[in-house]
């Protein structure tokens, strides 16, 4: 288990379930919440391949803050088939002042250790991460 600079460890699971989508897509999207109590960053839902974008968006709490991985299918110009992987950082203006604070902390630390982020955006509501806004980063 790693120790991030906050004070908050991620759970082996986390790396694991990050690589697992990375290397062999048996996930559409990942989606990470800060335990407190244990101090550390916990696997908290794994989406299927099969779920869409807006599965993804109502998996999200409507006021607790979470980071995210989001596999995204899309087809270029040329037609080529692509994907890229976004990292989301879900923090909803109606969550707590501490947990903001908290996850914006160990934002940082958490990212280095799933290795293969292409795209990251930080969210504080749903328009801020909608179906367009990920297709005009992924490109």
């Amino acid at each position: 288990m790693a120790n991030a600079a906050s004070g908050m460890a991620v759970h082996d699971e986390c790396k694991l379930k990050f690589l697992e989508l990375k290397a062999k897509r048996t996930h559409r999207f990942i989606i990470y919440k800060i335990e407190e109590k244990l101090k550390q960053v916990i696997v908290e839902k794994v989406g299927e391949p099969s779920l869409t974008y807006e599965d993804f968006i109502a998996s999200l709490p409507a006021d607790e803050c979470r980071y995210a991985i989001y596999d995204f299918d899309f087809v270029t110009e040329e037609n080529c088939q692509k994907s890229k992987i976004f990292f989301i950082a879900w923090s909803p203006d109606t969550s707590r002042v501490r947990s903001k604070m908290i996850y914006a902390s160990s934002k940082d630390r958490f990212k280095r250790e799933l290795d293969g982020i292409q795209v990251e955006l930080q969210a504080t509501d749903p328009t801020e991460m909608g179906l367009d806004v990920i297709k005009g980063r992924a490109n």
